[in-house]
């Protein structure tokens, strides 16, 4: 399996944190400028990552990716079976997130109006968010003591939007997102990371974080 992700941490990564260190190989679409070059450009005509190749074939959208990951190897427990009762709200949190969350996100980066409320994917900020920490708030995980690769996604995703300032800080938040970063296979990855940007810093002759 070929995975395309940052150099730089430059967004939320997905459940491949528990997949990582398999021995598969880990591939880098490095930054923003170089994905839009026609090698990635044929992986992505968007230009966007991640995206993975896994036996010839070739998947974008975040979204579809944690589901398939999760999929893939059973093993993991990351993810609940067909005919359990659980499938259904995880796939409804998983998609929530790339259906409400990241629009809304966008919308208050760019510090643009939402569409009126009946028209908006995310009806409006507040209402989002709060259905989020909501959910969380009964925890330890979005499904109580279970955990599945939406926590994965999320604590990702919280944790790296509070430090932005793209969501405020509150005491459910924080606490999942630590509760999810801290796992072993989420600080192997971040160590990943930080020496994947080294060498590709050295190769370009940057500074690292540049």
């Amino acid at each position: 399996m070929a995975l395309y992700k940052p150099v730089h941490r430059q967004q939320p990564d997905g459940p491949w944190h528990d997949r990582y260190g398999s021995g598969d190989p880990l591939l880098c679409a490095a930054k923003p400028g170089e994905r839009r070059a026609p090698a990635y450009l044929a992986v992505n005509p968007l230009g966007k990552v991640p995206a993975i190749r896994y036996r010839g074939a070739i998947m974008t959208e975040q979204v579809a990716i944690t589901i398939h990951l999760a999929d893939l190897f059973p093993r993991t427990g990351l993810a609940p079976a067909l005919n359990d009762p659980l499938r259904g709200p995880y796939l409804r949190w998983i998609a929530y997130y790339g259906s409400s969350f990241e629009p809304a996100l966008i919308d208050r980066f760019m510090r643009r109006d939402p569409a009126p409320i009946g028209q908006s994917p995310y009806a409006d900020y507040e209402t989002m968010l709060g259905a989020v920490e909501a959910q969380l708030a009964g925890g330890p995980y979005l499904f109580g003591d279970r955990l599945t690769a939406a926590d994965i996604l999320w604590g990702a995703a919280l944790s790296w939007t509070m430090t932005f300032g793209l969501v405020p800080r509150s005491e459910v938040f924080e606490r999942f997102a630590e509760r999810i970063t801290s796992r072993p296979a989420f600080r192997l990855v971040d160590a990943a990371d930080a020496e994947m940007a080294a060498v590709h810093a050295a190769a370009v002759g940057e500074p690292v974080g540049a």
